[in-house]
């Protein structure tokens, strides 16, 4: 009887924190307008906790708060109090043919029940293969076989977190083997999953540099319903053995005008309210310089938005004309 009673008290308490959870999910949906965000670094910290006014989300490494001591957890979760905040994970490799670790996962769910984001991310990349840690994020080979191990990574992520992802496209110096180009396997992979899509576009802009495709072209093709949150960031050129540069995704440089165009195309294009995270890992500029590129991301996307009501007025006009 006893152990009745107690299960039965176990499944009202799960009962009532899914919905209790399920209540907060909601409640933090507010985005009802564009937010322009940068990446939580300590190095930048005094900075953005100054500036919090002019910083609308805050982008947090995941992995950099797995196994934490409950003071620095602590901290992050007050900050989540105080401001909107993402998690970004960096090492779940759910991009791979293998399972995704459930030791990762079970980290990144204890962060999210712990901290409360808005939600989280990951890339679309393997870090491990055979119990080898490669060390960065590779692009896998673009076959059905990592569309699927993928789609079952990311679906049971979505499983032990209680969320799914947003998953990022990824640069690469060396386009792998397979069956389809780039864009082609993304669709295919978040359309097999039913993830969103965290649209980097200075990894779309490297990608169509270093090999040889029109990066406003495949923005084109991504279909505008299928992402709600950008990156944006900067690289440098890096020479290559075939004697021409390749553009690394270092983000230790300044968001280049092209990535501030593309984030203007997209925009423009754009479904839902936009979350644009500007990214910076090292080489620090003063606090002031990395306001003036959130600044300018903003005015991109005035620019697109204004772009976008142009054109459909444009298009009402002409169908009043036709009529």
């Amino acid at each position: 009887m006893a152990d009745a009673e107690e299960g039965a008290e176990a499944a009202v308490s799960k009962a009532t924190f899914d919905q209790g959870l399920m209540r907060w999910r909601e409640e933090r949906k507010v985005t009802k307008r564009d937010r322009i965000g940068m990446g939580w670094r300590p190095e930048l910290a005094a900075g953005i906790v100054e500036n919090l006014d002019k910083i609308d989300v805050i982008e947090v490494i995941a992995d950099d708060f797995f196994g934490a001591r409950k003071s620095k957890l602590e901290g992050l979760r007050f900050l989540a109090e105080q401001a909107q905040v993402v998690l970004h994970g960096v090492g779940m490799g759910l991009a791979s043919a293998a399972l995704v670790e459930e030791r990762r996962l079970a980290q990144m769910a204890k962060l999210v029940e712990r901290v409360r984001p808005e939600g989280w991310s990951e890339h679309l990349a393997f870090v491990r293969g055979g119990g080898v840690e490669i060390g960065h994020l590779a692009a896998p080979p673009r076959t059905a076989a990592t569309v699927e191990g993928a789609a079952r990574n990311i679906r049971r992520a979505r499983e032990v977190v209680g969320t799914a992802p947003e998953v990022e496209n990824i640069a690469t110096l060396v386009e792998p083997p397979g069956d389809w180009p780039e864009w082609e396997w993304v669709h295919r992979t978040i359309a097999a999953s039913g993830a969103g899509l965290l649209l980097d576009l200075h990894n779309l802009y490297a990608n169509a540099m270093n090999h040889g495709y029109d990066a406003v072209a495949a923005l084109r093709a991504i279909p505008a319903e299928c992402f709600e949150t950008i990156h944006i960031a900067g690289g440098k050129l890096i020479p290559a053995t075939d004697g021409r540069d390749r553009l690394l995704d270092d983000h230790l440089h300044d968001v280049p005008d092209p990535v501030y165009a593309l984030l203007e195309a997209a925009t423009s294009r754009a479904m839902r309210p936009l979350t644009v995270i500007l990214e910076r890992d090292g080489r620090y500029p003063a606090m002031g310089e990395l306001l003036e590129q959130i600044a300018a991301a903003r005015a991109a996307v005035r620019r697109g938005r204004a772009r976008a009501e142009m054109l459909g007025e444009s298009t009402s006009r002409m169908g009043e004309v036709a009529a």
